[in-house]
């Protein structure tokens, strides 16, 4: 088995007023430890050029602090009003931008892929969320706000998919090393087009506290 103990996730539940952030790191098994989790804002009456700075700022603070092996962020829908989305997508392009500045593989999971790795329903609502959440992490109170809790969620998605995202890359290797497509060689969806796995292991972390983060709660492991 692909092991991928040690491996640091940014969690990211994009948006332009609040953005989301976790870190998480994996542990043996189905083990997540909780790393740390805030939110991001920016005010909205800021032009859009201060806010994205202030968001691009925010996240690159976090790489730089919390030093991920990857970043998994909650796939941009075209659902809901225009203007929400248009301004969840100019933040999405400002996110992807500080992780690839960063060398950091960004892989982006549905609302309901992340529903059906912590539940087991991919249609569960917050509540159900956020108690499993909890539960997963065994955090003595439930993250918040929303958008702390959902960045939390998407983390573990990606902890837990890791090892199976390794595994498909290290067989696309060995096809293209013999001469194989392995896209074509896998049928017209191919094995993996999405994700692109760069897992670093990191030290074990010890120690810990907890700090305010813009009304969030952070568990800071050094």
């Amino acid at each position: 088995m692909e092991s991928t103990v040690g491996l640091r996730v940014l969690g990211i539940d994009p948006g332009l007023t609040r953005c989301g952030l976790s870190i998480v790191q994996a542990g043996k098994g189905r083990t997540v430890i909780p790393v740390a989790v805030g939110v991001a804002r920016t005010p909205y009456k800021s032009s859009m050029g201060d806010r994205l700075k202030e968001l691009y700022e925010a996240i690159t603070d976090w790489i730089a602090e919390y030093k991920p092996d990857v970043v998994a962020m909650e796939r941009l829908f075209e659902r809901g009003e225009v203007s929400t989305v248009l301004h969840t997508a100019h933040a999405v392009g400002v996110l992807i931008l500080a992780a690839s500045q960063a060398n950091l593989d960004v892989h982006e999971y549905t609302p309901s892929q992340v529903k059906k790795a912590i539940t087991g329903n991919g249609r569960a609502d917050k509540k159900q969320m956020t108690a499993m959440v909890t539960r997963i992490l065994g955090l003595e109170n439930p993250p918040k706000p929303a958008d702390a809790a959902d960045a939390l969620a998407i983390a573990i998605t990606h902890c837990w998919r890791a090892p199976q995202i390794l595994r498909e890359e290290k067989a696309k290797e060995q096809l293209r090393k013999m001469g194989i497509d392995p896209d074509r060689a896998a049928g017209p969806k191919g094995m993996n087009t999405t994700y692109h796995p760069r897992v670093v292991p990191t030290p074990q972390v010890t120690g810990e506290s907890l700090r305010d983060l813009g009304g969030a709660q952070s568990w800071v492991r050094r």
